[in-house]
Order: structure tokens, then sequence, then C-alpha cells
């Protein structure tokens, strides 16, 4: 059987509503005039709400981790004089270690 996953694009949250327990979190995009456009809706069991933000609050904490890292690693190739960069992951890019 074929793993298909449908892809959203979000930069925002419109609305966000409960019913029923269930949390509906209407997902948006930056329209060309700025302004917010939906794009989709998150729907999640509300007992598996925290479970969710706490996992993209651990996401946050780790791309930080990794900005302030790649920041401290580009001072100090800048220090020797370059580095070599052969073989480093694109910058910007990682896989989340829940």
């Amino acid at each position: 059987m074929a793993d298909i996953r449908t892809t959203l694009f979000a930069d925002g949250m419109l609305d966000a509503t409960v019913t029923n327990g269930v949390a509906r979190i209407t997902l948006a995009q930056s329209g060309a005039d700025g302004k917010p456009i939906a794009v989709g809706q998150l729907c999640v069991p509300l007992i598996q709400l925290p479970a969710l933000a706490n996992g993209m609050v651990n996401l946050l904490r780790q791309v930080e981790a990794r900005a302030k890292e790649a920041q401290q690693q580009r001072q100090a190739g800048a220090a020797e004089g370059g580095g070599d960069s052969i073989g480093a992951p694109p910058p910007g890019s990682f896989r989340f270690q829940s």
C-alpha cells in the first residue's frame, strides 16, 4: 500500500475552535496582498493537543539550538580562515528527534 500524505504549507493560524472534544485549527498562508488565506484545517482530539503542542515546542528548541550551533561554527570557521563544508548537511535542515 502506498504511503500518501497531504502536505500543506502554512505560515500562520487563522482560527481555532473546540467542538465535541476536537480542536480545529484553520491554517493560513499570507496572500499576495499580505492578508491571510485559509489553506486547510488541522483537527486534533483535545486530549492529544498538549502532546502536539509540546512536540512543536521541542521542535522549536531544537531549531534554535541548531541555529546557535551553526552560527558558532561559522564564527569559528571565519576565525580560522575558512573551513571545509564537504559532506555537511544543507544549512537549515535536520531531522527532528522526538
